[in-house]
């Protein structure tokens, strides 16, 4: 059996954007809180009865959170343009680096109904 386990967190950030619509209100600086989460997908440790400990999964993310909350996103080069899609690679690639069998990855905004899934398996 194969099961898919995650932990959320939450980050406020601001930055700008520039597209084609809302123009003007995007290229202001404007923040948002940001839910993230990250899913571990494999089979069940017999040892363990785990497929990771969330508490390691917890500890590693804090340390995402750390480098996104309560930053100004237009300086973090290695994140590109601030978009969700951005984000969740950012994410991504920070995540990978703790050796979890990372499967997915999603930033959304409740506040504005926004959503991204990036599926890595």
């Amino acid at each position: 059996m194969k099961f898919e386990v995650s932990q959320r967190f939450f980050f406020d950030a601001a930055h700008t954007l520039h597209r084609e619509i809302d123009v003007e209100s995007s290229a202001r600086i404007h923040g948002h809180t940001y839910n993230a989460e990250v899913a571990v997908a494999g089979a069940v440790s017999s040892e363990t009865g785990m497929v990771v400990d969330l508490g390691r999964l917890r500890v590693a993310l804090d340390k995402i959170r750390d480098r996104l909350d309560h930053r100004m996103l237009d300086d973090l080069p290695e994140l590109g343009a601030p978009t969700l899609e951005n984000l969740c690679i950012f994410v991504a690639r920070l995540a990978a680096t703790t050796g979890f069998n990372l499967s997915r990855v999603s930033i959304w905004r409740d506040g504005i109904g926004d959503r991204c899934d990036l599926w890595l398996e």
